[in-house]
């Protein structure tokens, strides 16, 4: 039976998807968003084509039919394997599109459902509760990849614990002119300066409202059919914990009434919100990661926040993500100010204006930009453990940067951080690497003798 309905679940898929390709060719625009309106559309629109996109279609098209095929013999266990195993076939392709048409592709397909969704459920040792919030394992996707909350439902269903959308400004702006992202794949890394290109609060909010009110109507319908009491990972967001990263607009003279902005419209939709300080694209950003800037611009985001109403649940953890390129006072001066404030947690760490070996030979090197993927590993990773060392383990510590195995997932908790981002490593590994990842985490830990993530946080200090 779970075969027969995952061929049906199949077949209409690859019905759907040809649908939505003929109808976004400019032959047959069926499909198009007429009005002009910002946020008149919950989805991203379908990019046209080039030729190499029709390949990737082509290529697509062709896995979805004989992923029809094989499932009528298969559990839904291993059909699922089988999906995100298939999608290594297609995540190359996307190399031989423009870096940012790619980007915008990726989050068209999440957003649109033709992504696979994870059937599996996680290894108990991969759980664990932070902030009052259930995780269902520590491995999130990073802010950047769904800037404007346009896939976080398809993106959940990957397998990811956490997504963190944004950076979200109050204005839309475009941000810095193109080209601005760019691929250096023999170093597994990449460089923006993208600079805050959002769509802006108020259609990010109309998205996010019309998913959590999706996710109540569900929790509604199925109240009287459920019978369990058990409380089940996963926040506003649906069965997985949903981060807004919040960003100032390029010509605001006060940062401080940007970052409320965020939280007066946006927090509701959270399960934990974040002040970006960290970004290398925006002029004079990092300036607020100072002592006295950064006490200001936190007290009055808190106060923002804690005069708002809230449920039994309370408000939304906020966090601070800095940069990778601070100096040891720089980031005594931030544990202090976290510490005395009573921070929820920091993000370690941002892209770095920094060209770590062997990045420096390439001549990509030379754009200007954050760069993120592999060659942050090390920096991120001793800034993250010196962290953990300032703060003496009291704040929650998320460590992004360079991740893209298990074995650097592992690493980075031990360092201190009890979850793990990654970005780069998804934009190059593609779907396959999500429970790959998890699965790698899972046997670093059996290996040394954990029992749980919580075990293993912090290992490295005692």
């Amino acid at each position: 039976m779970a075969g027969r309905a995952a061929a049906t679940s199949s077949a209409k898929w690859a019905r759907e998807f040809l649908f939505r390709r003929v109808s976004s060719n400019p032959l047959g625009g069926a499909i198009r968003n007429s009005s002009s309106a910002p946020g008149a559309s919950s989805t991203p629109k379908v990019p046209h084509f080039s030729k190499k996109g029709r390949i990737l279609t082509g290529a697509t098209i062709g896995l979805a039919i004989a992923g029809g095929a094989y499932v009528s013999t298969a559990d839904e266990a291993t059909f699922c394997g089988w999906l995100f195993s298939a999608t290594k076939v297609v995540n190359p392709l996307f190399a031989l599109l423009d870096a940012e048409f790619a980007h915008k592709l990726a989050v068209t397909a999440a957003a649109r459902g033709w992504v696979p969704r994870e059937k599996r459920p996680d290894p108990q040792i991969l759980g664990l509760e932070v902030w009052g919030r259930k995780f269902s394992n520590p491995i999130g996707l990073a802010a950047g990849f769904d800037k404007n909350a346009e896939a976080t439902e398809g993106l959940l269903g990957l397998g990811f614990g956490f997504v963190e959308v944004g950076s979200v400004t109050p204005v839309p702006q475009e941000g810095n002119p193109k080209p601005r992202i760019f691929r250096l794949r023999e170093d597994g890394a990449i460089i923006n300066r993208c600079g805050f290109n959002s769509e802006g609060i108020v259609v990010v909010a109309k998205r996010l409202g019309a998913q959590h009110g999706k996710r109540m109507l569900a929790e509604t319908s199925g109240t009287s059919s459920s019978s369990s009491d058990e409380v089940k990972p996963g926040g506003k967001s649906g069965p997985g914990i949903l981060g807004v990263n919040l960003g100032k607009n390029k010509t605001s003279e006060d940062a401080a009434a940007d970052y409320v902005q965020g939280v007066h419209n946006l927090s509701q939709y959270a399960d934990y919100l974040v002040i970006n300080v960290s970004s290398p694209n925006t002029a004079g950003l990092r300036m607020l990661q100072g002592r006295k800037q950064l006490k200001d611009l936190v007290k009055k985001v808190q106060a923002a926040r804690d005069e708002m109403q809230w449920g039994d649940d309370g408000p939304p953890p906020l966090l601070v993500k800095i940069a990778p390129d601070l100096s040891r006072g720089e980031l005594e001066d931030i544990a202090a100010v976290a510490l005395a404030l009573h921070l929820d947690g920091l993000i370690i760490s941002n892209t770095t204006v920094s060209r770590p070996d062997p990045v420096g030979n390439n001549p990509v090197a030379a754009e200007t930009g954050g760069l993120s993927g592999k060659p942050l590993f090390p920096l991120s990773t001793n800034m993250l453990r010196e962290m953990y060392t300032l703060t003496r383990g009291k704040i929650p510590l998320i460590g992004c940067g360079g991740v893209s195995s298990g074995e650097d997932a592992y690493k980075k908790i031990r360092a201190g951080a009890t979850l793990v981002q990654l970005y780069t490593g998804f934009a190059y590994g593609g779907p396959a690497l999500i429970p790959q990842i998890k699965e790698e985490l899972v046997s670093c830990l059996e290996r040394d003798g954990f029992k749980s993530i919580q075990e293993a946080i912090g290992a490295d200090h005692r």
